[in-house]
């Protein structure tokens, strides 16, 4: 069974897994367009943490960045080992209810143009393409998507 709760980004499980999701994004785009937060940045008083976990392993990451008049999906990131069992999905709905509770009227995220993963994903959760948003620039190495509530 996964179980999504809040947690402590500082968590040694899940520091492990945000260094993973920050050298992947370092990987694969210049640096100017990779907008993760580092891990100190998600233990700030407008951000819910989340991870994900079966028994006392974690295996997947994500946040909600209470932004003005939004929320916004960060940090979603699943253990290689642990992809296909449904850990995304169950991080994202848990997002998605936070937002829910908190009254926020729709989401919004960025996520790579190489993500093709992460685009299915929230896709699937019923996410449109959009444009950028917030301090986000236009870039080519960035999709941005939204979802009413």
């Amino acid at each position: 069974m996964i179980i999504v709760e809040a947690a402590d980004p500082r968590h040694p499980q899940a520091s492990a897994l945000l260094r993973a999701s920050h050298a992947l994004m370092e990987s694969l785009f210049p640096p100017e367009d990779n907008f993760f937060l580092d891990i100190e940045a998600l233990t700030a008083p407008d951000i819910r943490f989340f991870t994900a976990r079966s028994g006392d392993r974690i295996l997947g990451t994500g946040a909600l960045a209470l932004r003005d008049g939004y929320g916004e999906v960060k940090s979603m990131f699943v253990d290689d080992a642990a992809r296909g069992r449904g850990v995304a999905d169950a991080l994202l709905r848990r997002i998605e209810d936070e937002a829910r509770d908190l009254g926020l009227p729709c989401l919004r995220l960025e996520t790579g143009s190489l993500l093709e993963a992460a685009h299915r994903l929230y896709a699937r959760h019923g996410f449109e393409t959009s444009g950028p948003f917030g301090d986000y620039p236009e870039s080519a190495s960035s999709i941005f998507m939204e979802k009413a509530l």
